[in-house]
């Protein structure tokens, strides 16, 4: 009698259980429906109060998520506006969660715990300092005369999900 059982070999079990974990891990990358609510459409400032060299404070998400929305001098990365140049990020550092503050003759948003430097007119990416990533992006839209914010690219500093 012939023993018809089929032979698994250790490498049939590593390739399974390695397409299994891919599987489950792609499957994880399909938005939760969490991740898929809208953010608050808040109306932060004026475009004719917004001059070249504007820096606003504001909160965005919520009021305890600081932010500044910044007027650049001309076209930046991701800029809004009549000439490409408002811009907004979370003002908590990326590193410790320090406010960053605007240094206008630097035009560099920089923390004063750490110094971590980034840079509002490449995306808030950081130049310099201890952070790892760069400061997240309010999204921005113009409506009307009005500068909305609408969603943040990027996860604000001591949170797991920026959804409220």
């Amino acid at each position: 009698m012939t023993d018809k059982t089929p032979k698994v070999s250790r490498r049939d079990i590593l390739s399974i259980g390695a397409a299994a974990g891919l599987g489950a891990g792609l499957a994880s990358l399909e938005p939760s429906p969490a991740r898929a609510q809208t953010m608050p459409q808040t109306e932060v400032a004026k475009l004719a109060d917004l001059a070249p060299g504007t820096a606003l404070d504001f909160a965005y998400p919520d009021e305890d998520s600081p932010a500044i929305l910044l007027a650049m001098g001309g076209p930046v990365e991701d800029g809004i506006g009549p000439n490409g140049n408002i811009v907004a990020f979370s003002t908590l550092c990326t590193h410790k969660g320090c406010p960053v503050g605007w240094q206008t003759d630097q035009q560099m948003l920089i923390c004063p715990c750490h110094w971590s430097t980034f840079d509002p007119a490449k995306g808030g990416r950081m130049i310099i300092g201890q952070a790892s990533q760069g400061l997240p992006q309010i999204v921005l839209k113009v409506e009307g005369d009005a500068v909305m914010a609408t969603g943040v690219d990027g996860l604000i500093y001591g949170r797991q999900t920026n959804v409220l």
